[in-house]
C-alpha cells in the first residue's frame, strides 16, 4: 500500500505523518486490496470550533471510496474518516466475498 499525504494551508508535521500511516497499516492489515491512499489534511476557518478537515481517498480494485471528515482538531477527524472507510471497505468485501 503506498501512501500519499498532502497538507493544506497548513505546515506539514511529522508526528502527524506518523500518526496517519500508523492507523492506516492498521486498516492494510484488516484489508489486504488496497492499492493507493491520498490523504488531505486541510484548516479551513469557521465559526463554530470545527475547521479541522481531513479527507481520504482510497484505490482498490473497482471504484475508489471516499471519506471525508470535519471536527475540532486532525487526530479526531483523521479517526472517524478510517471508521467510515472501514464502513465502507466492510460492506464492499460483503459484496464481493460471494462472487470470489
Amino acid at each position: 500500500m503506498n501512501t500519499e499525504i498532502q497538507f493544506v494551508n497548513m505546515p506539514t508535521s511529522e508526528t502527524m505523518e506518523a500518526y496517519i500511516t500508523k492507523k492506516l497499516n492498521r486498516l492494510a492489515k484488516k484489508f489486504d486490496n488496497i492499492i493507493f491512499v491520498n490523504v488531505f489534511l486541510k484548516k479551513e476557518n469557521s465559526q463554530e470550533n470545527l475547521g479541522r478537515i481531513c479527507e481520504m481517498q482510497l484505490s482498490l480494485y473497482g471504484p475508489r471510496i471516499f471519506a471525508s471528515s470535519n471536527e475540532k482538531n486532525y487526530e479526531l477527524a483523521v479517526k472517524n474518516t478510517i471508521r467510515d472507510l472501514e464502513k465502507q471497505l466492510k460492506k464492499r468485501k460483503g459484496v464481493l466475498k460471494p462472487y470470489m
